[in-house]
């Protein structure tokens, strides 16, 4: 039972800690979006140790975490200076 209880409190924890990582991704996208290189640059290198932070706590895989880190970082340098 008490097994249970922690279990339901770790998946709360988890998903609120998967929904911040998600939420600094889209702010990257959003300011890539709008076009706006110092903003996005700002936005991509605030979101870079929440996402390595996740993946030490074992709530994002690394590879999937250094795919969204790529994948941010070519958009970021493909935005007009």
């Amino acid at each position: 039972k008490k097994r249970a209880r922690q279990a339901i409190g770790r998946r709360n924890h988890n998903t609120g800690m998967r929904s911040m990582v998600r939420t600094y991704i889209k702010k990257v996208l959003s300011a890539i979006e709008s076009g706006d290189k110092a903003n996005a640059q700002t936005a991509f290198n605030e979101a870079i140790p929440v996402i390595d932070k996740m993946v030490t706590k074992g709530i994002l895989h690394k590879n999937k975490a250094a795919r969204h880190k790529s994948r941010l970082n070519i958009q970021v340098k493909a935005l007009a200076k």
